[in-house]
């Protein structure tokens, strides 16, 4: 027997939570003006008359003709995408701004399936907006059929109705970062409303306090308004292919003294893959922060300390983190969503200084078995599992996961936050372009390290890096703390950025293209402050597309390493098994002895691993809710649930009845346990 399932309510989506109205078939305002033709004449004489008539006839025998063709072309002929794209070859610079229109597209037209460079597409609110995609790209909606995966953002990246092939397809990638995660240095003017606050957690205390401007309802007007259908197409246009979409676990659910608004950015991130699968782009989705914090950033939800896998909540912490991962990928791993949403990250960025290797390596495992029982093995069969560096050298992950179904490296590198290097940008590097020493500097120390992880590990990403070599802009470090580096006053003030200095921004971005060789930027965007300028420039791929310092051609990069010297030709042959080409792989027997869960020990804690809090499987298991398609027939639905595996009985993480706990983010005991407790 299945067991209860808690899901929340269906979310309710007219037209599958994107734009456009239903086809029609007969455009009216063709129609009427045919029909006005030479009606206000006077009475005319009868040879007139009988030319009247025949211009009648004819007018008529249009407007018939029309209704039948036009509804033909925009349904069926402007499906085939070569018949529709109208789009240059792959060399051009592309621009995805187009024009919005303030006004609605007429509601007698009919409205396009399908379409590429220069269509225009009609928004949820009716307004509409040229797609400028000089790639060959086309994009693909039609309410009736939900799922179509023919999309394709740009003619070197497979649709999404086509394999992946890691090492032959490369990841051009961006992160939604700030968006349903929120960041102070991202979105700087929602904090600057209410000073003191440092993260998530204290800006959601403050805003539920602030009822007359809404409340915690202001965090979902970011949401609406932050990332929307317009970004994604510009993505797309952009010659992008992926996109990382960080999470909090407040998506699924809150526990009490957790102050996030609850159970609602999921229904964004359930606009993001209809907007991805419109323009053909495929999501890692990253879990970006979980209960307890992971490392004590703000990013994490709350800027503090560790109370994942560390700390007298670590392993209750981590075991509802693990259920988090179950929730998700029930869902992601559904046929509908499984070839948009290919990956999921663990865990984002979790301290692994603080925590330590082995209680890592022994969550990953875990986290691993639960998600491929959910998903079984081989390809297709659910997503990549995407396993995080610890803010950790890649090297020192060699050997992790032996064996695995579809593991991915994701290393996470900055120059920003390291030691304070004044070379100028604007200096000739070794191509004779400016550059100075920073193009080559990305070569030597991450083209080596990511390409030595594809050998010893498996495809490798870099989920993270930006364009700043330094720390400069506001809140990066964290609010109200400054940094002191002495450019920063030149790196600021993009908006007077030379011809140079773009030149040589450009050029060590692409070097890291290079270095890098699967990547996602981040983060795509930069709201502005409360001064109505982005001040963190160097952090918003759209601003330097916009402006001229990130390449309009992501494959421009290819081979800027070598033009600086620097040879990092990057590995392409995986183990089958990472790839999905194995269909029972295992993990070695050797490495899940090693690594057990919960593991032997955690730091912090202040009583043995036998004596911390836990949690038990006995609460009904959450699942996620599914939208509602109210234009598709019901067998394009049918099976769609939230919920993958109906084998999956274990039931939902609750607290033991009768047992204390600590608070998940300060977790000191009252009176430390002296045997486990058991429940009343």
């Amino acid at each position: 027997m299945i067991p209860e399932r808690q899901s929340s309510a269906n979310l309710s989506n007219n037209t599958p939570l994107l734009g456009g109205t239903p086809n029609q078939s007969v455009d009216n305002n063709l129609g009427n003006a045919a029909s006005r033709d030479g009606l206000d004449e006077k009475q005319p004489s009868k040879g007139r008359k009988r030319w009247l008539i025949l211009a009648i006839v004819l007018g008529i025998a249009t407007i018939v003709f029309l209704a039948v063709f036009l509804p033909v072309y925009f349904v069926v002929i402007r499906k085939s995408p070569t018949a529709e794209s109208g789009s240059s070859t792959s060399g051009g610079s592309s621009d995805a701004s187009g024009t919005t229109a303030d006004a609605p597209a007429p509601s007698g037209t009919a409205v396009p399936t399908t379409g590429g460079d220069g269509s225009i597409i009609t928004l949820e609110n009716g307004t509409t907006f040229t797609y400028r995609n000089s790639f060959s790209g086309f994009w693909v909606h039609n309410p009736e059929e939900p799922f179509n995966n023919n999309a394709r953002p740009n003619e070197w990246t497979p649709p999404l109705n086509t394999s992946w092939r890691w090492g032959v397809d490369r990841v051009y990638g961006v992160n939604l970062g700030g968006w349903l995660v929120l960041e102070p240095f991202i979105s700087p003017e929602i904090f600057q409303r209410y000073p003191g606050v440092r993260d998530e957690f204290s800006l959601s205390q403050a805003m539920a306090a602030d009822t007359a401007n809404g409340g915690l309802r202001q965090i979902e007007e970011h949401y609406q308004t932050f990332i929307t259908e317009v970004d994604i197409a510009e993505i797309a246009a952009a010659g992008l292919n992926f996109l990382r979409v960080p999470i909090g676990f407040w998506a699924i659910e809150t526990w009490d003294g957790e102050p996030y608004l609850a159970k609602t950015s999921w229904t964004y991130f359930l606009r993001a893959v209809e907007w991805a699968r419109k323009y053909g782009l495929r999501i890692l989705l990253d879990l970006h922060a979980v209960p307890g914090s992971q490392n004590g950033l703000n990013h994490s939800g709350k800027l503090g300390t560790t109370n994942f896998l560390a700390g007298n909540m670590g392993i209750a912490n981590a075991e509802r983190t693990l259920d988090n991962l179950r929730v998700f990928t029930q869902f992601i791993s559904q046929p509908q969503y499984r070839d948009v949403v290919v990956a999921i990250g663990l865990v984002n960025e979790p301290m692994a200084s603080q925590i330590g290797l082995d209680p890592l390596h022994s969550f990953n495992l875990r986290a691993y078995d639960i998600i491929r029982s959910v998903t079984g093995y081989g390809e297709g069969n659910g997503p990549y599992i995407a396993v995080q560096d610890g803010l950790q050298s890649l090297g020192r992950w060699d050997g992790i996961l032996p064996g695995g179904d579809r593991v991915i490296m994701d290393g996470h590198a900055y120059f920003a936050f390291g030691d304070v290097n004044p070379s100028p940008m604007v200096a000739l590097a070794e191509d004779g372009l400016p550059g100075g020493t920073w193009p080559a500097q990305a070569c030597r120390v991450w083209g080596a390290e990511f390409n030595n992880s594809r050998s010893n590990i498996g495809p490798t990403v870099s989920g993270e890096f930006s364009g700043a070599p330094n720390d400069c802009g506001l809140f990066i470090r964290a609010v109200n703390v400054e940094s002191f580096h002495p450019q920063c006053a030149e790196y600021n003030n993009w908006e007077n950025y030379n011809s140079t200095m773009k030149a040589g921004l450009q050029s060590w971005i692409m070097a890291s293209f290079d270095a890098f060789g699967d990547f996602f930027f981040w983060t795509w965007k930069i709201g502005p402050s409360q001064a109505g300028r982005v001040e963190a420039p160097l952090w918003s791929y759209k601003l330097g597309l916009d402006n001229g310092w990130i390449p309009r051609d992501p494959r421009d990069s290819v081979g800027k390493c070598a033009a600086v010297g620097v040879s990092t030709p990057v590995q392409g042959t995986f183990d089958a098994f990472r790839t999905g080409a194995v269909p029972s792989p295992t993990v070695s027997a050797a490495y899940s002895a090693r690594f057990p869960w919960p593991p032997t020990s955690i730091p912090s804690a202040d009583v043995p691993i036998s004596l911390l809090p836990t949690f038990t499987n006995t609460a009904a298991a959450f699942t996620l809710p599914v939208p509602t398609y109210t234009s598709a027939p019901a067998s394009a639905t049918a099976g769609l649930d939230g919920w993958f595996n109906n084998d999956d009985r274990t039931g939902g993480i609750v607290t033991v009845a009768g047992c204390p706990y600590p608070n998940v983010y300060t977790a000191t005991f009252a009176t430390a346990p002296t045997a486990a407790c058991t429940g009343s």
